[in-house]
């Protein structure tokens, strides 16, 4: 993967991106002691504070990317980046879960329509052929700004005082006027008109597509395997030490910034990208088969057999976001691509929400046995997508014909 791309739009978004994506890693390192130990919530009031923005965020995915559609993904996206940063400076007068709430609902609005607009930047100033690993590109990008933005994080953690984490907030904050900034470089976006008298929102009408959005926020459950249920298992279920959970997210930080790109290969066609869907959910489960054997071996057996099976974990995460890249983009009509790609994103944020409670209720709930379930699950639901892609393509012919 070159280190910078050619001078032009896929640059500009690198950029700001990256910048993006440090504040991202401050807020992602320090919120929850930010509310807890500065705004003073119960852990329970935070927790649900959280996930009623994340359904927010969800609800609101494909009406604001309509909006970026028919108002230009440029402004839109500068807009609530905007935005974002000023509600971000906000958050410092917050003192309740009301208060929290009444700031971080409109920042999960707004953060909704610029991921939309993000997605809708790339399909209209990136050529076709570019778009999925430009989206590649990005995500190797956000690796690295996350990891750096959480290890400055790091120090505002060790401090822990409220002066701590305000600066860390104001950070963030920072961060989004920033990419706001570095955005404005790129050519404006004509917004493209509501074609004909029928419904706005299609998306949500589309039938093909929805089922793979479905099928894709099962298969984003994947990142609750990393996120949540291997810290525990390796903690209390295995005899490795400690630090195997600080080895494996290295491993996939760095496995994703290397390889992401090269992943992508071949996914710029519909046939392609479904069938590293598919690659995907055999990927997660050989690592589903692999992780529960490391239960009854010995420490060094254990290592190996860890660094295998996040390996194979994070092949099919590198896989799985390529393929689901290349199908949002290529299902989205020219004229719709900030809803269709609002809509892509309800599903990775479905996924994400449900993760925590599904993986773990499986992994450590019923141990090996719900490690099995849990791996076929995610193979049969990949080899669900060639099929469904087969059906969206074959509705779309219908349609012209």
């Amino acid at each position: 993967m070159p280190l910078l791309p050619e001078p032009g739009p896929i640059r500009t978004l690198a950029t700001a991106t990256l910048i993006n994506t440090v504040g991202g890693g401050l807020w992602m390192a320090s919120s929850a002691l930010f509310l807890t130990r500065s705004v003073g919530l119960p852990v329970a009031q935070t927790g649900l504070a959280l996930t009623l923005v994340a359904l927010v965020s969800l609800l609101s995915s494909t009406a604001v990317g309509y909006l970026a559609d028919r108002l230009g993904p440029r402004g839109v996206a500068i807009g609530a980046l905007v935005a974002l940063g000023l509600c971000e400076v906000a958050l410092v007068e917050v003192r309740s879960m009301a208060g929290f709430l009444l700031v971080a609902a409109p920042m999960a609005v707004f953060e909704s329509a610029q991921r939309a607009a993000r997605g809708a930047l790339i399909a209209n100033a990136v050529p076709p052929d570019k778009r999925v690993y430009t989206r590649a590109y990005l995500r190797a990008v956000t690796n690295v700004g996350i990891t750096v933005g959480a290890g400055i994080a790091g120090i505002g953690l060790s401090v822990d005082t409220r002066t701590a984490y305000l600066a860390l907030i104001l950070g963030d904050a920072v961060t989004f006027l920033l990419a706001a900034a570095v955005l404005t470089r790129l050519a404006p976006l004509a917004p493209m008109p509501h074609e004909g008298g029928g419904p706005r929102l299609i998306a949500l009408r589309d039938r093909p597509f929805l089922a793979f959005i479905v099928l894709d926020g099962l298969l984003a459950t994947n990142f609750g395997l990393l996120e949540v249920a291997l810290p525990l298992w390796i903690a209390d279920r295995t005899d490795a030490p400690r630090w195997m959970i600080s080895v494996v997210f290295a491993v996939n930080t760095v496995t994703v910034v290397l390889l992401q790109v090269k992943a992508a290969t071949g996914t710029d066609t519909l046939d392609g990208a479904a069938r590293a869907s598919r690659r995907a959910g055999f990927g997660l489960l050989a690592a589903c088969l692999i992780f529960p054997l490391t239960a009854g071996t010995g420490s060094a057996v254990t290592i190996v057999l860890l660094i295998v099976a996040v390996l194979c974990q994070t092949f099919a995460e590198l896989w799985y976001s390529a393929g689901g890249w290349g199908i949002s983009f290529g299902l989205s009509p020219e004229h719709a691509h900030g809803q269709y790609q609002g809509t892509y994103g309800m599903g990775i944020q479905f996924g994400q929400m449900i993760a925590p409670a599904v993986v773990t209720a499986l992994t450590l709930g019923w141990g090996t046995p719900g490690w099995i379930v849990l791996g076929v699950l995610f193979a049969v639901t990949g080899s669900l997508v060639p099929p469904v892609v087969r059906w969206a393509v074959a509705q779309r012919a219908l349609t012209r014909s």
